[in-house]
């Protein structure tokens, strides 16, 4: 069983426990209540016949959300919502349907009319708890407890950088012609970058460096975060494939839970686009068909949709388009394969300017090199810091590249 799997079984049992018992113990209450004028024995009997006409509801609700959890049901209110609806309804009907059953009652059309008209009736209050208590105090209790077994602190903003290796300069180029790479400056830069982002309030930690992996500055390539699960690639160049061991055992230190992405697959983070809960995933030179299904597999119990679109013009998607804050993906036009693919689409006038790393809901940094794509994004109403970073780009990276960025 993986780390990802074994914490949301167990966030979800406990948290299905405790909701089933809260329904359980409430449906009592509200039974007993209504009959207060009864002698205390009686009550005490009403007590013990309402527990047991609720019991196998109960425990449907402990299985179906047990289940419902594992399959990521608690990732969003609106799944949530939806589970506890289907939960408490199935759950009612089927209790009401073995209870009569027990009692002699023969499976007919008017049997289950009957099982159905309680849902409007003896069953209802059932019901409306648990389509309540499903997306609010199940969900927080999840949540909390998720975090409690080792997730990332809620508001804590961190981001993974890894120092330049000595052979920066023999890094890969692909799609762009090669130009001399000056380590110093390279070094300089690296350091203007991670001070940018400590100073927007980011905590910055350092991956083990990789000195003898001319590439590795490029830590976002070797991970992709979604929420408290962190998904390991495999990169798609052979000469980078040892870069991910120092990129796991950071996002382990983190607390994340940890899947990957296995052989034939291939997939680099810069690849990967996240806007809500779409991810949009580069089928192009680094990426193959095998990581996409991978991913797809990974996330969607996560809550996530993989949308896969081409990239033949560029290394990487994120090369061509990110996105806003407000899902507005911005792009060069002459570099993306097909722009309606995103819905919301918004050229820049440089190539340089396609990047964007988003420091908070209203902060934004961006490449020196873009200056008019820096205006456009400003014009927009949203605060730009612009880094220096043109000796990484000389490698086809961008702002994106040199960090993982992991938000509790």
């Amino acid at each position: 069983m993986t780390n990802s799997l074994g914490r949301r079984l167990v966030a979800s049992a406990i948290s299905a426990f405790v909701l089933a018992f809260v329904a359980h113990v409430a449906m009592i209450l509200f039974f007993t209540i209504g009959n207060l004028g009864s002698t205390a024995g009686t009550s005490w009997a009403l007590v013990v016949s309402v527990s047991n006409l609720f019991s196998l509801a109960s425990v449907f609700v402990f299985i179906l959300l047990v289940v419902a959890g594992v399959i990521g049901a608690f990732a969003r209110w609106w799944t949530a919502l939806i589970a506890g609806v289907l939960v408490g309804v199935i759950s009612a009907l089927a209790n009401t349907l073995i209870v009569l059953l027990n009692q002699g009652s023969a499976f007919s059309g008017g049997l289950l009319g009957y099982a159905l008209s309680t849902l409007v009736g003896l069953n209802l209050l059932f019901v409306v708890l648990v389509t309540v208590l499903t997306p609010t105090f199940g969900r927080w209790l999840y949540g909390l407890i998720i975090d409690y077994s080792g997730g990332t602190r809620r508001g804590a903003r961190i981001a993974l950088v890894r120092i330049p290796a000595s052979n920066l300069v023999d890094g890969l180029t692909t799609h762009i012609d090669r130009e001399p790479v000056d380590p110093e400056r390279a070094d300089q830069q690296w350091d203007g970058y991670v001070a940018a982002l400590a100073a927007a309030g980011w905590e910055t930690v350092e991956v083990a460096p990789a000195d003898a992996l001319a590439d590795s500055v490029f830590v976002e390539d070797t991970a992709v975060v979604f929420g408290e699960t962190a998904v390991i690639t495999r990169p798609g160049a052979d000469s980078r494939r040892d870069e991910i061991t120092g990129t796991e055992a950071a996002l382990q230190a983190q607390g994340l839970a940890i899947e990957r992405i296995q052989e034939p697959g291939t997939l680099d983070g810069g690849d990967v686009l996240k806007v809500g809960s779409t991810v949009f995933v580069g089928r192009g030179g680094r990426t193959n068909a095998e990581g996409i299904r991978q991913l797809r597999a990974l996330v969607t119990p996560l809550g996530y949709t993989v949308v896969a679109v081409p990239v033949t013009k560029a290394l990487h998607l994120k090369t061509t388009v990110t996105a806003l804050p407000d899902g507005t993906v911005i792009g060069y036009e002459p570099l993306v394969d097909d722009p309606s693919v995103f819905g919301r689409f918004l050229a820049v006038p440089e190539a340089n300017g396609t990047a964007v790393v988003v420091l908070s809901d209203d902060t934004l940094l961006m490449s020196a090199s873009a200056p008019q794509s820096a205006a456009l994004v400003a014009d927009l109403g949203y605060n730009v810091v612009t880094v220096d970073i043109s000796e990484f780009e000389k490698l086809e990276g961008c702002v994106t590249c040199l960090s993982i960025r992991i938000r509790g």
